[in-house]
């Protein structure tokens, strides 16, 4: 996981904010699954608590999955549960929740190349398929097809990518 470190770096090129949440990210889940590196590593997850959920109200657990080449945009009141998939290439924007519903423990699986716009809840056991766009301010609740544009409250498909 920690290989990412460097496809991150390069897709937040220009947000020096992205490039340190996602160096930190990396190095903390790195360390908080390795049991033995975590007894002498332990020190980078408090950090990782402190500057990134604390400071910048950033809260992308250590159990979430995270692929490579994803990129923050204005990362403020970021919130991914310990549950969530997310694929590759993937943005994620500023006031975003990613997380269950409240009445089971299953997150979002977000596909590869999902551009997620700012201010978006997803919420619950769904799937988000490849090649997405997720319009600002929408709610998602249900799943969404590979190659859709979605926009709403709660979200409608208005256009399919070809």
């Amino acid at each position: 996981m920690t290989y990412n470190i460097f496809q991150d770096w390069k897709a937040n090129n220009g947000n020096s904010k992205g490039r340190l949440v996602m160096v930190f990210y990396r190095l903390a889940y790195f360390v908080r699954h390795k049991y033995f590196i975590f007894y002498i590593f332990f020190w980078v997850v408090i950090l990782y608590k402190l500057i990134i959920e604390w400071i910048f109200g950033i809260e992308l657990s250590l159990g979430a999955r995270i692929g490579k080449n994803t990129s923050l945009w204005h990362g403020q009141s970021l919130v991914l549960n310990p549950e969530v998939i997310i694929g590759e290439n993937c943005i994620l924007r500023h006031c975003t929740t990613i997380g269950n519903n409240g009445s089971n423990n299953k997150s979002p699986v977000i596909g590869n190349n999902v551009n997620i716009g700012a201010n978006v809840s997803i919420i619950g056991d769904i799937l988000i398929g490849d090649n997405c766009v997720i319009g600002a301010g929408t709610v998602v609740v249900k799943s969404i097809p590979p190659n859709s544009v979605v926009v709403g409250n709660p979200c409608k498909i208005i256009k399919t990518i070809s």
